[in-house]
């Protein structure tokens, strides 16, 4: 591990970590409280809680009602941010790092002590309704939820955001429970990265949340997954194409030659989808596919948007080239590959923003971090070799498919589909 790569980590006796990389190059610091009230945490006709939940919490905390917590924040030079995910409810920001001990102060009132007041109630779920409208106005967004929910089942493949009715129906009541149920130090992470010294910003999480107390989360039951192929019939010119199937999750032995054989396939302009689905053929405008992960469970998600007209043609070459994928990569496109991910670990050492997502991210999924001279060791050691034998063990498929559009789209005769696992 370099200097500049520095990371500490502490584990208190309530369950939350504390982990932190400082950058002394930067004058700014960045912080990321994860708090394990995720939306697999709602109950089932209570969708959205947890996103309400959040968007209350921040609404006042301590001292601070809704307007004096934001001026604070901002006579700091706080870029602050909150959200929800299937596990947490993250709240964070970014700043001049002369302010950052008192910032965590601030965070400590609000997640410790929050008002969750009456009186902005109906504005909050003013918020998270208007949320949850701009995800149905997102055609590309409607098809990718559908497509995780179909995929992992339920709670794993919920949204954040919700449904409308049962928003509607959530009171006060509902929120303090959930509140006092799930935000607690127990499987919590606080990340932060910048310009920071390692021994004052422990004694000062020491005194603001050593003592925070709370009792163990336990995981929700599971539903089955829907698989298949899904049609969502919609009025349009364009076709939204969504496709997954089952992957290593990030906390594998394997994740990396997973990453290696879809980075070939989708990242950047020379990537073999964007090169044969978009520029070459000219069947759509935007094409891409990713890795996804969750704690015990990954997948490869692809997303392709086109016209009526090129809609089963664009979705016969996205299962082409994934078939052509399983036969193996080139030597030429490793070395891509590489260039790509190697430029992309350089820039997060110069964002704080970034790095503390990663350190986050880390904990959550591994329990430790991996320091960025570890993640570039393990990609320059990829090799063609490696990542074709894995590919020729697992093989793109069974494919889980949902299109919206004009006309429902099919699978050819011979493409697997996804059957329940």
């Amino acid at each position: 591990m370099t200097d500049r790569q520095a990371i500490f980590q502490h584990r208190f006796d309530n369950g939350l970590t504390l982990v932190a990389q400082s950058m002394p190059w930067l004058e700014s610091a960045a912080f990321s409280f994860a708090i394990p009230a995720g939306c697999s945490r709602e109950p089932a006709r209570q969708r959205g809680l947890a996103n309400f939940c959040c968007e209350m919490v921040f609404r006042g905390g301590g001292e601070y009602d809704n307007r004096g917590l934001v001026e604070k924040l901002e006579s700091l030079g706080c870029d602050y941010f909150s959200s929800t995910s299937i596990y947490h409810s993250f709240f964070g920001g970014a700043m001049p790092a002369t302010g950052l001990l008192e910032a965590l102060g601030v965070y400590a009132d609000v997640l410790r002590r929050p008002q969750l007041p009456e009186d902005q109630l109906e504005d909050g779920r003013m918020t998270c309704l208007q949320e949850i409208h701009s995800l149905e106005d997102d055609l590309s967004s409607r098809v990718m939820l559908e497509l995780r929910r179909r995929f992992y089942g339920d709670p794993l493949g919920r949204h954040a955001e919700g449904v409308i009715e049962h928003v509607n129906q959530i009171a006060l009541a509902d929120i303090r429970s959930f509140y006092a149920s799930c935000y607690q130090p127990r499987d919590a992470v606080i990340a932060v990265a910048g310009k920071l010294e390692w021994p004052r910003l422990l004694d000062r999480v020491t005194a603001l949340f050593s003592d925070w107390t709370g009792r163990p989360v336990s995981d929700p039951p599971t539903v089955p997954p829907e698989h298949g192929v899904c049609h969502i019939p919609f009025s349009s010119h364009q076709t939204h194409i969504g496709i997954a199937w089952p992957c290593v999750p990030y906390n594998h032995p394997e994740y990396y030659l997973a990453r290696g054989a879809v980075g070939v396939l989708s990242d950047g302009m020379s990537s073999r989808l964007f090169r044969e689905v978009r520029d070459r053929r000219g069947l759509c405008y935007t094409v891409s596919a990713n890795l996804h992960s969750l704690r015990t469970e990954g997948s490869v998600v692809c997303y392709c948007g086109t016209t009526t007209d090129n809609a089963q043609q664009s979705l016969d070459v996205l299962v082409e080239q994934f078939q052509l994928l399983s036969r193996g990569i080139s030597e030429e496109e490793l070395q891509r590959l590489k260039v790509q991910i190697r430029s992309g670990l350089i820039m997060q050492q110069e964002s704080c923003r970034a790095r503390v997502g990663n350190l986050a991210g880390d904990v959550l999924h591994l329990g430790h971090v991996r320091t960025l001279d570890e993640v570039s060791e393990r990609i320059n050691g990829l090799t063609t070799a490696d990542i074709n034998e894995w590919l020729q063990a697992h093989p793109p498929g069974p494919f889980d498919v949902v299109t919206l559009g004009e006309q429902p789209l099919e699978l050819r005769d011979g493409i697997p589909t996804a059957s329940a696992r």
